[in-house]
């Protein structure tokens, strides 16, 4: 342990020097001034510091496992988006539903097809602010339960749905899960495992966007020649493959030792830390001090959690981050991807050829998320996302170029060709590192409000966006194809420069570190380079 105390500032010999801990700002608390507890907090965040990615699997596969079934809830919402998308570019769907249009043929009107992508984001709108109050009642565990059995319930509506407004109604209600789901899972997951797994598990969040789009690409493909109602309706009735498994699952799986020290259940957190990984007890008892240590300074600092703490004092500034990086998933090509088939029609590809390629496109996605593990593992947060975003807007300004010059086979090529490398560019960079900065920035007592109203922002930016997104490629829109790209490409360049003056780097550091970074109100872009001392309790 020597050389983590060295790195963190301090010594085996005045570690514990009580003296010392009440002059750094101690509050006079029972536990920040229990030497015993503070030797095993600071063992246990040393030990943080200085496990290994392998070394970390391999002691907490149970962590990893379920931290990725939390986030493979996702997949709901995932897979109804893109069923959504395909939709309105399904042949017997836009024949039953649609409007002919003189050289298009049939197809949805932009007002239904803006309220098909819609409806499920108001619902999620409505849940996301939610789960935060009742996941600090219930806990994630039981918050998601209740979440998956009211999803069961919602899809009959959907699946029996014989009209485009019944369909809204169906899919507005799904939504309403989809917010317990996208604000508990990357909180869920960033609790339970060690820190140096944090960027690679809750990144899986992006992977389950990206196994959502595969199903219901090849769903949407094997059916696409079917001219009767199962053409949509089967890959609706597929949304029940995923609730109830998932539910059972849920169910077996320990509650964050997080919340459970929130609620003062130190002994249920104890088991849950062991469950996890900690087999040694003398280990999850550190474990257990470092949790109680942070847990107590932020409670010093603020009480119970309530939606207004959020807006006061440094909280305020890692809200704006939080929900500048969700609203910012809508502006550097998320939602050419969403819209992936219907865009490669519009791009002037044949119906078929647009299903086959909105495979092979999902597909490369769910790759560049594999990849995006090895990404954050070498790089830091920061650097992936303003990288990523740089790239993409490159990307997209081309896109608008091809688009410009004068149309043939091979422009239209090149645009199928740009949607693709600009999806799997988000699917590796942007997509899963936003994952993990809005999990590492809010403070531990609010994580489950913080990650909720974040996850607002990025409906209340992607509702409006889906709407111009609808109307730049529909026909009886703007019709504009490819040269949507110079839009995307100039909110993604407002993207960059907004997270290079306010995105801070947090890998590495743990949650009391990121307290303590953010108490002091450090510039972003000296996070990284600034030193915590181990016993620094601000």
């Amino acid at each position: 342990m020597s050389s983590g105390n060295e790195k963190h500032g301090t010594t085996e010999v005045d570690m514990v020097d009580k003296d010392v801990l009440q002059e750094k700002n101690i509050y006079n608390s029972e536990v920040l001034v229990d030497q015993d507890l503070m030797t095993s907090a600071f063992d246990g965040e040393n030990r943080e510091h200085e496990m290994g990615l392998w070394e970390a699997v391999k002691q907490h596969p149970m962590a990893c496992f379920w931290a990725f079934i939390f986030c493979f809830t996702i997949v709901m919402e995932s897979f109804d988006m893109f069923l959504n998308g395909n939709f309105v570019a399904l042949t017997p769907f836009k024949r039953k539903y649609g409007i002919y249009v003189e050289g298009s043929g049939y197809t949805i009107p932009t007002k239904w097809q803006s309220a098909l992508f819609q409806s499920g984001q108001c619902g999620a709108f409505i849940g996301v602010f939610l789960a935060g109050p009742v996941t600090n009642r219930l806990g994630y565990r039981w918050t998601t339960i209740c979440a998956l059995i009211f999803m069961n319930a919602t899809i009959f509506i959907s699946f029996f749905a014989d009209s485009l407004a019944a369909l809204v109604i169906g899919q507005t209600f799904e939504g309403i899960p989809w917010g317990f789901f996208i604000a508990n899972s990357p909180a869920y997951a960033s609790e339970i495992v060690p820190l140096v797994l944090r960027g690679a598990c809750t990144a899986t969040l992006q992977m389950s966007w990206s196994i959502g789009s595969i199903i219901v690409a090849a769903a949407t493909y094997g059916y696409n020649n079917r001219n009767d109602e199962w053409a949509w309706r089967v890959p609706l009735a597929l949304q029940w493959i995923f609730p109830t498994p998932l539910l059972i699952l849920v169910f077996f799986a320990p509650e964050s030792p997080w919340w459970l020290i929130r609620r003062g259940r130190k002994e249920q957190a104890l088991r849950s830390i062991q469950r996890l990984g900690r087999k040694s007890t003398a280990s999850a008892q550190e474990t257990l001090a470092m949790m109680e240590r942070t847990v107590e300074i932020e409670a010093q600092m603020g009480g119970a959690p309530t939606l207004l703490d959020l807006i006061k004092g440094t909280d305020l500034r890692r809200t704006i981050i939080t929900c500048l990086m969700y609203a910012s998933q809508n502006f550097a090509g998320n939602l050419i991807a969403n819209q992936a088939t219907f865009f490669f029609e519009q791009a002037g590809m044949s119906t078929n050829f647009s299903f086959q390629l909105n495979l092979i496109n999902s597909c490369l996605q769910f790759v560049a998320n594999a990849g995006s593990w090895f990404l954050g593992a070498w790089f830091g947060r920061r650097t992936i996302y303003l990288w990523g975003t740089a790239t993409n807007m490159t990307l997209l300004i081309i896109l608008g170029v091809c688009a410009s010059v004068t149309q043939n086979v091979s422009t239209n090529y090149a645009q199928a060709c740009l949607g693709v490398i600009i999806s799997f560019v988000y699917a590796g960079t942007l997509g899963p590192i936003t994952y993990t900065v809005i999990a590492e920035t809010s403070s531990v007592r609010l994580r489950a409000l913080s990650t909720g109203v974040g996850r607002a922002a990025y409906y209340v930016a992607e509702i409006p966006m889906i709407y111009l997104a609808s109307q730049m490629l529909n026909p009886t829109g703007w019709n504009l194809a490819g040269k949507c790209g110079y839009v995307w490409g100039g909110t993604a360049f407002v993207c960059w420069v907004m997270a290079y003056f306010f995105l801070p780097e947090l890998k590495h550091r743990s949650y009391r570190e990121t307290d303590i970074l953010f108490n002091r109100r450090v510039p972003a872009r000296k996070f990284k380079s600034t030193i915590i001392d181990l016993k620094d309790n601000e």
